[in-house]
């Protein structure tokens, strides 16, 4: 399954690369379609509305575990293109022990200020209580979104990116069977959907450690394995916590567009909510081709193929940009029936979630080029122009939330996304061309032997 991403044609490894991570995040976000969609056809628009409602804040913490694992498992990715094993292992290690202290830290932020945060966004009153059990139930469960995190990105960083998709499979099944016993079965509303998103993620975090206990003998720890230093801990936090704090920095973006829809009352609220479900399908291919970069620039990085990243960076941005054009056409025009899948009772509801959809689509060429040249700077160790390129988002989604929703209403709401991507594109694609002509043009290499 470990798959060296320094051999080969770029355009081919980066392909069968992605599918996997396109197939598991596929089935991953099945977590939420199918609460969005048993809750809003059995529960009712208010409960689609407070599951909804919720997103932001989600993304905030859970995010950040994205976005800090992610960085972590870079320096993992550096190491095993230098062929440095040993090192490969200290990285696991280390990833361990920094994820076990960054769960216990978040879950208790996400508890305490679950309700004040929901209370400063002005959830709407009739959906208030339900929002805020749903996503504290989330927050408790933080440890099994780390768990996994974890896991799945230390197996990617050394090219397998097949593992971890199995074990997604199996867990978005198991989601989609609780949450229709809880809510179907036991009637217990959106508590419900909340434990049984945590029951499926503690599954496929579980399955990815007996997976490395049994079978990923690349991770199989000795006891000097575990003589980690300082220096070991600083050089991952130097890349995990700059990722992880740019996709905090994009969430509260999305708390402040959220405290901005939610003055437009429910309706606007669950038409926001669908078309974010389906939004979130139909850019994971984007998404997936980007953290593939970030492994196949790792890995090169630390095979010194400075060349080779920017034959697959190019290569990349046509299969990504391609793709980006397919799927907004297709939301142009028949957008309305994908929102029809969720909402069934509110034509207004439709017509919106339509709206956001080929406002969102039309510019999905744009987002396809933030997520290769962010993830490929961060695969090179770069965090400094996309921790700025994150900032640049908030200001955007700031500036939609606050100025364009209030004079233009939903459809300010829409423009938010490709206003910020725009804003953070462009120092992005400049960075890139910039690090990636002074790599090779140098002659020494900065990573470490051992």
């Amino acid at each position: 399954m470990i798959k060296d991403l320094t051999q080969g044609s770029p355009a081919k490894l980066i392909v069968f690369f992605t599918f996997p991570l396109l197939i598991g995040n596929l089935f991953q976000q099945f977590y939420s379609i199918v609460d969005t969609f048993i809750v809003g056809r059995t529960i009712g628009i208010n409960a689609l509305a407070a599951v909804g409602c919720t997103g932001s804040l989600m993304f905030l913490i859970i995010g950040y575990i994205m976005g800090f694992t992610s960085g972590t498992a870079i320096i993992t990715a550096q190491r095993f293109g230098a062929g440095n094993m040993a090192g490969v292992r200290r990285s696991f290690v280390v990833n361990l022990v920094l994820g076990a202290f960054m769960a216990v830290v978040l879950t208790i932020i996400g508890v305490v200020f679950a309700r004040p945060l929901l209370s400063l966004m002005q959830t709407p009153p009739e959906i208030f209580e339900d929002a805020y059990q749903f996503i504290v139930i989330i927050f408790y469960g933080l440890a099994t979104v780390m768990l996994f995190n974890v896991l799945s990105n230390c197996l990617r960083a050394v090219g397998n990116s097949q593992t971890p998709l199995w074990f997604l499979v199996i867990a978005s099944v198991l989601n989609i069977i609780l949450v229709y016993c809880f809510i179907c079965g036991l009637k217990m509303g959106v508590e419900g959907a909340a434990l049984a998103t945590v029951a499926a993620q503690f599954i496929s975090g579980l399955l990815c450690l007996l997976y490395i206990l049994k079978k990923g003998s690349i991770f199989q720890l000795t006891k000097s394995d575990w003589q980690f230093n300082r220096c070991e801990l600083w050089e991952h936090l130097r890349m995990g916590l700059p990722m992880g704090f740019q996709l905090s920095i994009i969430a509260i973006g999305a708390v402040v567009l959220q405290f901005a829809l939610n003055k437009l009352g429910a309706i606007p609220v669950a038409a926001f909510t669908a078309a974010q479900r389906i939004d979130m399908i139909a850019v994971l291919p984007l998404m997936s081709f980007g953290v593939t970069m970030a492994t196949f620039t790792a890995q090169n990085y630390g095979a010194r193929k400075f060349e080779r990243i920017r034959n697959g960076v190019f290569q990349c941005v046509m299969m990504s940009v391609s793709y980006s054009i397919l799927i907004g056409l297709i939301f142009i025009f028949y957008g309305n029936y994908f929102s029809e899948f969720f909402i069934t009772t509110n034509p207004n509801a439709v017509e919106l979630s339509h709206k956001y959809l080929i406002v969102n689509g039309s510019m999905y060429f744009i987002l396809s080029l933030l997520f290769i040249f962010r993830y490929s700077l961060q695969g090179l160790g770069k965090n400094v122009i996309p921790t700025l390129s994150g900032v640049m988002e908030l200001v955007m989604r700031i500036f939609a939330a606050l100025i364009l929703t209030h004079y233009w209403g939903f459809l300010g709401a829409c423009i938010a996304n490709p206003l910020a991507w725009f804003g953070a594109c462009v120092p992005l694609v400049v960075a890139f061309i910039i690090s990636i002509k002074q790599l090779t043009n140098k002659t020494t290499f900065p990573i470490k032997a051992d």
